[in-house]
């Protein structure tokens, strides 16, 4: 099998670098060669966040290079955008509709991009958005945005529910279960 490649992005404090342990341990149960490489960039002043989850028989390098994403995950949709060079000509955007005010929006010295969705169809790309933000909050909290996503991902794997729900167990906290698996159903289901 052709190593596939997941691009996860976000904000600092989103959430996305649980996703990508979820998403690292569900391939690794699934058999996979899994590496995960985290970049954080200003993280913890809400900054970008990248992380690299690639898969496969056999994976040598956990970078991805542009033009080599077969999906990217999106937690905020600035961030979707400007990680769009990375995607494959036939790869697939799951992103979250919300966005956050990058610090040159909250100065005043820009302006949030309008109808980014669009643009991104424009360039071609498939896209699936959706108000994460929303569901998570509809699940019990507004911290699940990244179960959301992974729910929405899970559309484009050939895996079995039990095998997600098997992986959610192993990296959530045992009481905050229950909240995360309707937050992927949700997702999923969207």
């Amino acid at each position: 099998m052709r190593t596939k490649n997941v691009m996860i992005v976000g904000v600092g404090g989103q959430g996305s670098l649980l996703a990508s342990k979820l998403l690292g341990r569900l391939l690794l149960d699934e058999g996979y060669d899994v590496k995960v490489s985290e970049v954080h960039g200003m993280s913890q002043r809400g900054g970008s966040v990248v992380t690299y989850v690639r898969y496969g028989d056999r994976v040598a390098s956990p970078i991805i290079e542009e033009g080599e994403a077969d999906y990217i995950v999106s937690f905020e949709l600035l961030e979707a955008a400007r990680w769009l060079p990375y995607l494959r000509k036939d790869g697939q955007i799951v992103t979250n509709t919300q966005q956050i005010d990058p610090m040159p929006v909250i100065t005043g010295a820009a302006v949030y991009p309008e109808n980014l969705v669009e643009k991104m169809r424009a360039k071609g790309a498939n896209v699936d958005a959706l108000d994460c933000l929303a569901l998570a909050e509809q699940a019990g909290t507004s911290k699940a945005v990244n179960l959301v996503l992974m729910g929405r991902l899970s559309h484009y794997f050939d895996m079995p529910d039990e095998s997600w729900k098997k992986a959610i167990k192993s990296v959530v906290p045992e009481k905050l279960y229950d909240i995360n698996i309707k937050a992927f159903e949700l997702g999923k289901n969207a």
